[in-house]
């Protein structure tokens, strides 16, 4: 009997297991690409079929050809009903739109004009203010003069991040990290940290709390609401959340997303990324076109997104995600990242803007106690390597990353 298969990556994306999981449980094969010498908790799966390509960031034109290669091979080895591609990262969305689909080849993933809002953020803001979304004045900039003009028009303090999710230099995808920068001083090591390599979006930095929209956009609308409550962030400076709970989404955020999938033409998975401030407004930030890292918190309520985007993919016409509704105040926590965030805690904030940063103890209060009905990222009973080389390599990665 004949099998879909569908090829996901990259393998290190941080929702790469459960996506996996989600797949395998609807009945597909699955096979995976990773980063060519890279680890992974991904590679410990007893469910999927790891390969491995250029990484993106030593060579883009080999990691392309590489993946078409690989696209190649999956179809002579085996005689599938279908083979699907589907991106888990901004840089899979990227090659994702660049590879050709040949052999009956199906891409579940945004392509043309949907790939380059997925990718772009001033697209995104420009597309949310129009669909009612707040959105932080936001400038442009492209060199370090520019910058300094923006602060000195602006106060302090003020938040600068690449303007795209995959930026591309001599010939392979670029690093730019955040920098929060709460007085001229910070300005100036941030200035010579970034070295003008991409453009930068410049926007005041707004204390707050991470929340999330989720859904399912289909030809009907937006199915599957969700929404989650980040309770920590792995580094409270600014990053994914270590631990987060579940929420129900209000009709003015439904109404928002709804015009913003209408206006772009969005089909399958969609996140929309926001901040809620201290007087209670609701800010956004980015939109994520791809699964995103609380997809155990999604799971864990019964919401197959990865499955369901693949279906809608296969057959727009299909009813996958209508019925499923949240359940609020579960709480999900992904083990190694809330080691990581007793690290930071305890390290400190690098921005005097960062004038709430979390006390050691209390914290230390919050993460040590097990709570029964909590879920964690990337735990499955029969496929427990997953969990250990996840919680491994979060930590390991991390420590490794912060010593260079």
């Amino acid at each position: 009997m004949s099998q879909t298969t569908v090829l996901v990556g990259f393998a290190e994306a941080m929702s790469a297991p459960e996506v996996v999981w989600s797949l395998v449980d609807d009945g597909f094969r699955v096979v995976s690409f990773g980063r060519r010498g890279q680890a992974s908790a991904l590679r410990s799966s007893r469910h999927v079929e790891c390969h491995e390509i250029c990484p993106p960031e030593a060579d883009l034109d080999a990691s392309l050809s590489d993946l078409q290669s690989l696209m190649a091979s999956v179809h002579g080895k085996v005689d599938d009903a279908q083979r699907i591609l589907f991106p888990l990262d901004d840089k899979a969305v990227w090659l994702g739109s660049k590879v050709k689909l040949e052999n009956d080849w199906l891409l579940a993933g945004p392509n043309g004009a949907n790939a380059e809002l997925a990718l772009n953020k001033c697209l995104q803001i420009q597309l949310a203010r129009d669909a009612g979304f707040d959105v932080p004045k936001t400038a442009v900039a492209r060199n370090a003069n520019e910058v300094f003009a923006l602060s000195a028009a602006e106060s302090f303090p003020i938040i600068l991040k690449a303007a795209e999710c995959v930026p591309v230099r001599h010939g392979r995808v670029d690093s730019c990290r955040k920098w929060i920068c709460a007085n001229p001083v910070e300005l100036q090591h941030a200035m010579a940290e970034w070295g003008e390599r991409v453009p930068l979006l410049v926007q005041p930095f707004i204390v707050g709390t991470g929340e999330g929209v989720f859904g399912l956009a289909a030809p009907d609308g937006v199915r599957a609401w969700s929404a989650h409550r980040r309770l920590r962030m792995m580094n409270p400076q600014g990053s994914g959340s270590s631990a987060c709970i579940s929420a129900l989404v209000s009709e003015d955020l439904k109404a928002k997303t709804e015009e913003f999938v209408r206006m772009s033409g969005w089909r399958g998975v969609i996140m929309i990324e926001l901040l809620r401030d201290v007087t209670g407004k609701i800010w956004f930030v980015e939109m994520n076109g791809r699964p995103w890292g609380s997809m155990a918190l999604s799971r864990g309520q019964g919401l197959e997104y990865p499955a369901w985007h693949v279906r809608l993919a296969m057959d727009e016409k299909s009813h996958v995600g209508i019925a499923p509704a949240a359940t609020p105040g579960l709480v999900c926590r992904h083990v190694g990242r809330e080691f990581m965030h007793l690290l930071f805690v305890l390290r400190g904030g690098k921005s005097k803007a960062l004038s709430n940063w979390p006390p050691f103890w209390k914290t230390m209060g919050e993460i040590l106690p097990i709570h029964q009905g909590d879920a964690y990222y990337n735990w499955r009973p029969d496929d427990p390597k997953v969990f250990f080389a996840d919680c491994y390599y979060t930590v390991h990665d991390n420590l490794f990353k912060a010593r260079n």
